[in-house]
């Protein structure tokens, strides 16, 4: 009998490829590709360095996050993470013991407070002042559309009742019209000049972690959703670009280039002819930057996601002021912009929250040439309110959905803030996974990490059964639930080829890109996905996470 040399041997395993599991249980790899898949006799053809009984756990090609922030979200969890916080109190002590476990810091930086611990959604500066009372604090909110503010930060920023809200914010503020501490949006960034800069190191060093947290989650690669300067960060590509230059980035990574909120409209060609310069310069071996990030508008939660009509009027439970949200670009500037992307060989990446930014982006990839617009890889992120009428657009201009489904359950957000903001009728919208399926929609899958969990499984978890792991509310609008195989599928496969990223199936010759599992959840019910957790995770060939062993 030949025995053929290996780098890799995975055996005991239920092996799934888009198309459903696979009949064989072992499969092996050398110098990063898959070169046999058969029984576990393969222990006895293959000798190789590299041995994983996967005891009966589901194999998957690896999975691409197709929306995530990793440095944005290393950096985070390096400072007061509140983002594990299960209710305000832990929330309170964990900002507590992170100011007096650092008293060197100048300010107290971080982030992930969840909106319906507040009424309204909005907390006070002043709870802040009590948790911190001698320097300034900054903390994003978890969706990363807010923060908080204490009074120090504020007066530092000189912001005050007599500071206007930006076009792209809004300052919450007391009767008087004193700032309360709550920003939104671009009202947040008015701390920017007075905030610490986040330094290389720090960027470098959430770089390293972030691609290591997601490697335990079984994510083998990933588009950064925004690379430039954002949120009080300076523009991260050149971090990239140094780690792959050192060889130090292992996962596949795509970037968006970010298109600036606010940018001059009448200077739309020497805009996209400065973004194919940063293209040019930044990009690497294994990783691509043929992408640009458009935030069209901002979330349903805080009232500037934009809305076709108004939001519903004040209420009790609320705080939040009305109108109809706020788009950051017109649709006649989209219009304009997104055709000449498209011809310079670069894809759109929307944020599209609302009816109206929906339709927008609709409305400029129509705008593009035909037979450009097939050469693309566009893309709607989020897709949370869509009107029935735009659902077969999606797939007619050739969309693919890129769909945070961990969103679309009735979480305490959803409930308490989102419901009594757009009323009956949009709800019956919201997240139409199912819909944009049916109607032939290309599906990709992200998390937004540090948004939510980058965890894939409790993603696939709500997009099957539309509820939230281990709550006890029923299914938001369960006619729009994916199957198991769908959502997989989406994760993988999808997002592979939305980022035009190599692999996303298990074959001989294909990229070994895994994620492994610790059980079949084909053979549980659907109410247990869950409760799946990665094992080990493989980029070409490599095993770069196993549970309890690191890597």
């Amino acid at each position: 009998m030949t025995v053929a040399p290996a780098d890799l041997l995975v055996v005991n395993a239920r092996i799934w490829s888009p198309g459903g599991t696979l009949a064989e249980t072992a499969l092996a790899a050398a110098d990063g590709v898959i070169t046999a898949l058969g029984g576990d006799e393969l222990r006895d053809q293959v000798t190789a360095s590299t041995i994983i009984d996967a005891r009966g756990g589901l194999v998957t090609p690896g999975f691409i996050d197709a929306h995530v922030h990793a440095i944005f979200g290393g950096v985070e969890k390096n400072r007061c993470d509140l983002s594990l916080c299960e209710s305000l109190e832990e929330a309170e002590a964990t900002i507590q013991r992170y100011a007096s476990e650092h008293p060197e810091a100048p300010w107290i930086l971080g982030g992930g407070w969840r909106m319906p611990w507040f009424p309204g959604g909005t907390p006070h500066r002043l709870d802040l002042d009590r948790l911190v009372p001698d320097r300034p604090a900054f903390l994003v909110n978890a969706d990363h559309h807010g923060a908080w503010a204490n009074t120090r930060a504020l007066e530092l920023a000189g912001i005050t009742a007599d500071t206007a809200d930006p076009a792209d914010g809004r300052i919450e503020r007391d009767d008087d019209g004193t700032p309360s501490g709550t920003l939104h949006e671009g009202a947040a960034e008015l701390l920017g000049d007075v905030m610490p800069e986040t330094t290389i190191a720090e960027l470098r060093q959430g770089l390293l972690d972030g691609e290591q947290y997601l490697f335990a989650h079984g994510i083998v690669g990933w588009q950064d959703a925004i690379l430039g300067e954002y949120g009080g960060y300076p523009d991260i590509t050149s971090v990239y670009a140094q780690l792959a230059d050192e060889g130090a980035l292992k996962a596949h990574v795509s970037g968006a280039l970010w298109v600036s909120r606010g940018f001059d409209g009448l200077k739309i060609p020497e805009f996209v002819a400065d973004l194919l310069r940063r293209r040019d310069e930044f990009a690497r071996d294994g990783l691509t930057l043929d992408t640009a990030k458009i935030m069209v508008d901002g979330v349903a939660e805080n009232a500037t996601a934009a809305l076709h009509d108004d939001y519903l009027p004040e209420s009790a439970e609320c705080a939040c002021s009305r109108g109809t949200g706020l788009a950051y670009f017109s649709r006649d500037e989209l219009i304009q912009l997104v055709p000449l992307l498209n011809e310079a060989g670069i894809n759109v990446h929307f944020h599209a929250i609302g009816d109206r930014a929906v339709s927008y982006a609709l409305d400029a990839v129509a705008a593009v040439p035909a037979e450009v617009r097939t050469a693309r890889r566009n893309h709607l992120a989020h897709l949370q309110i869509v009107r029935p009428a735009e659902l077969p657009r999606v797939a007619e201009l050739g969309l693919t959905a890129n769909m945070q489904m961990v969103w679309a359950c009735l979480d305490d957000q959803m409930v308490s803030l989102t419901f009594d903001l757009i009323g009956e009728d949009r709800v019956a919208w919201q997240y139409p996974f199912g819909s944009l399926q049916r109607h032939g929609t290309t599906l990709a899958c992200g998390s937004d990490w540090p948004v939510s969990t980058p965890d894939p499984w409790q993603a696939i978890h709500v997009g099957v059964t539309r509820q939230e792991p281990g709550g006890s509310r029923g299914p938001l609008l369960p006619h729009e639930a994916l199957t198991l195989e769908q959502a997989l599928t989406a994760y993988t496969h999808g997002s592979h080829d939305l980022l035009g990223l190599p692999g996303g199936t298990i074959a001989v010759g294909a990229v070994c890109d895994l994620a492994i599992a610790d059980r079949d959840p084909f053979a549980r019910p659907i109410t247990e996905i869950a409760d799946t957790k990665n094992v080990a995770t493989v980029v070409r060939g490599e095993v770069v996470f196993r549970a309890g062993g690191g890597s």
